[in-house]
């Protein structure tokens, strides 16, 4: 780590503020270039030194000859802060194209989840379970190509054991073995990905409450996921099966997403039923979740 972000780069507009840090435009003043850089104050609060070094590992480990995951450039370090220079994604996440589009037509839902499964897939093949999937961590760069992000809760994984723990990433999108405390495999990538296709058809979560509180509870209790007409009017069995293949609550029946990329073709109807825009102010809806 070196000490002169200032000279290299010239700070610019605010793109996002976290619980760990602000994440702003930056342009590296020898090239011209855009970046992002996350800027991790030091003296917060929450402020971990040991989870910001794992990002840093995390990122470089998935992001080597990988176009799916957001690239780390150089980081930089003074007195106050630690900078990361990112890969700048100037487009709203997935989860502000979720919530401006409203439900999405099955061929759209099936592009975007083949392409959030891909990067998933290449974390798991050098062995990263990311751990936190969910619409936020879901980025777009300036070509629209999608980028997996954030990887402060990723964690290296023994193939065919379930050598993970620890509650950890979003409870809305956590696997119940998760939330259990149980130990656990890198599938629990796949469930959150399910969930979040789940959310892109039907504009509400598969297991929904009122609070966080009782969403964990909902996840927890054990009902399988339900496809109410009132949300999914029009979905296709294909749309539904892949759904509840991804959402098995036994791991062991649960895909992988190797899986998910080879038995399922995402070949779901073509037809584009129109949806009422006007009706999604009454769907329960998830609050965006802030890191």
């Amino acid at each position: 780590m070196v000490e002169s972000f200032d000279l290299d780069y010239r700070l610019g507009e605010l793109l996002g503020r976290g619980q760990f840090g602000s994440v702003y435009q930056c342009i590296s003043v020898s090239t011209g270039e855009d970046f992002a850089v996350k800027i991790i104050d030091k003296f917060s609060g929450c402020f971990d030194r040991r989870l910001v070094y794992s990002e840093i590992k995390f990122t470089l480990l998935a992001s080597f000859e990988n176009p799916r995951s957001v690239q780390i450039h150089q980081v930089y370090e003074d007195i106050t802060a630690i900078y990361l220079i990112l890969d700048l994604c100037p487009g709203p996440d997935l989860f502000d194209r979720i919530v401006s589009h409203g439900p999405f037509f099955e061929s759209e839902a099936a592009a975007l989840i083949t392409e959030l499964v891909e990067a998933i897939a290449e974390c798991h093949r050098r062995g990263i379970a990311h751990r936190d999937i969910k619409p936020e961590n879901v980025l777009f760069d300036s070509n629209g190509r999608l980028l997996l992000a954030d990887f402060g809760c990723a964690a290296l994984f023994e193939k065919g054991a379930r050598s993970l723990k620890g509650k950890v990433g979003t409870p809305a999108y956590a696997a119940p073995e998760v939330l259990d405390g149980q130990n656990y495999d890198e599938k629990v990538d796949v469930w959150s990905a399910g969930v979040v296709l789940y959310l892109m058809l039907g504009w509400t979560l598969p297991f929904n409450g009122e609070s966080v509180e009782e969403i964990v509870a909902a996840v927890k209790k054990g009902d399988p996921v339900r496809f109410p007409k009132e949300f999914f009017p029009w979905i296709s069995r294909e749309a539904e099966d892949l759904i509840e293949q991804m959402l098995a609550r036994d791991p062991a029946v649960r895909l992988s997403a190797e899986q998910v990329l080879s038995e399922f073709p995402f070949n779901f109807s073509s037809i584009a039923f129109p949806r009422n825009k006007k009706e999604k102010k009454n769907r329960r809806f998830v609050e965006r979740e802030r890191d």
